[in-house]
């Protein structure tokens, strides 16, 4: 399928109308046999169901194509063939997509790796090697541009291919910190969204995208996560899409630690190298476009069972419930959660190096120049503060110089 000029503009219109999610766009454009009919039935739809729509307006739509085509990007349609072939087959696919960079990124096969924001450096190390390892068998990765174990996955990656994926419009980089990276992303891999251009992402829009991360990929892992995180909302939708879950394990002592610990619990495969993920998604590529093109085969189990949707539907009879909001995200990244030092110098507080570095900390062993790349803080800084933990008895150096934060 290729849509006109036309056709993609009256698509734009429909998906940015007020109460109109991805279920009810498919079900106005299957019911009236496409999105300009379905733009005429939606005034008499809205008041038979009690409820007041805003539409889009042409211009309004016009404005968002022609800010995106200045920016480089351009909207890809559901069936359309740069359209991811995975993501397709996901009950709450984004009827359009806007994309920057490469489509040839979107058609290959993909890993997703998320986890904490806050993660530590050993997190990020392990996440970078298992990207780079990722990339180098032939998959691109796909993450959602946050701070940690995101932009670890997305740097380690680069040369190889990696797709980012956004909360909010592709003009509204959250965190700001990252747009230098989603710059070079850009240049080898893609960058893309569902939401319309200007869109500061909300809290409930990381959720959307986290169905999207894994929706494009074959298996998603999650490297670093607390208990109540969004990487387990992605990893809930990953297993809802039928896609494979991996977790990587931690101390038990660690609080970044239980999320993944979790996951294996409820069944999720442990994951202590690439291999681990490469062994199970291979087998899958020779057959990978016919199992996400059956219904039965990859098509989501059914709207979660918690109570908020992630979309304010307009209520038409033959649309299925939207996707639920697990309860996990109530507790997810939102814009206020950022941090004061995003896109400045490191502050040269002691208490903030000390904090800085203590984050970075876990019960892994870690060495002095992967805390100082980790932090961003001189060398001499980072030994200074080191000292001072070490004799306070913060944190344990072991035989080697590996360090790790001291136990209770």
């Amino acid at each position: 399928m290729v849509l006109s000029d036309r056709q993609r503009l009256d698509w734009l219109r429909l998906i940015r109308c007020e109460n109109i999610g991805p279920r009810s766009f498919r079900s106005l454009t299957n019911r009236f046999g496409g999105a300009a009919a379905a733009l005429d039935a939606l005034p008499d739809l809205a008041r038979q169901s009690g409820r007041a729509i805003r539409l889009c307006s042409a211009a309004e739509a016009e404005q968002e194509m022609e800010a995106l085509a200045r920016l480089g990007g351009r909207f890809i349609a559901l069936g359309e063939a740069d359209y991811p072939v995975p993501l397709q087959a996901i009950d709450s696919a984004p009827p359009l997509i806007a994309m920057l960079g490469e489509a040839a990124a979107l058609q290959q096969p993909a890993v997703a790796l998320v986890g904490s924001r806050n993660a530590s450096a050993a997190g990020m190390k392990f996440t970078a090697r298992l990207a780079r390892d990722i990339g180098e068998a032939g998959f691109v990765t796909v993450s959602g541009l946050a701070r940690g174990i995101d932009t670890a996955a997305h740097e380690a990656s680069l040369a190889t291919g990696t797709i980012a994926v956004l909360a909010g419009g592709l003009d509204r980089v959250y965190p700001p910190q990252n747009i230098p990276l989603m710059d070079k992303i850009r240049a080898q891999g893609a960058v893309i969204s569902e939401m319309p251009l200007g869109w500061t992402p909300r809290g409930r829009d990381f959720p959307r995208r986290n169905r999207i991360v894994s929706g494009l990929a074959l298996a998603t892992v999650v490297v670093e996560a607390a208990r109540r995180s969004g990487s387990l909302i992605t990893a809930r939708f990953a297993n809802e899409q039928g896609r494979l879950v991996f977790a990587v394990p931690g101390s038990p002592l660690d609080p970044r630690a239980e999320g993944g610990n979790h996951l294996i619990r409820e069944g999720a495969t442990l994951c202590a190298e690439a291999a681990h993920v490469l062994e199970a998604v291979r087998p899958m590529l020779g057959q990978s476009e016919d199992l996400f093109r059956s219904a039965s085969a990859m098509r989501e189990a059914g709207p979660s069972s918690q109570s908020e949707p992630l979309w304010d539907e307009l209520d038409l009879p033959d649309v299925a419930a939207a996707p639920q909001l697990p309860v996990a995200a109530q507790s997810y990244e939102t814009p206020s959660d950022a941090i004061a030092e995003h896109g400045q110098a490191p502050s040269d507080d002691p208490a903030i190096i000390d904090r800085t570095l203590l984050a970075l900390l876990s019960l892994t062993p870690i060495s002095m120049d992967d805390l100082v790349r980790g932090s961003g803080y001189p060398a001499r800084e980072v030994g200074r503060a080191l000292v001072e933990m070490e004799l306070n008895g913060r944190i344990r150096r072991l035989p080697g110089g590996g360090l790790t934060l001291a136990t209770a």
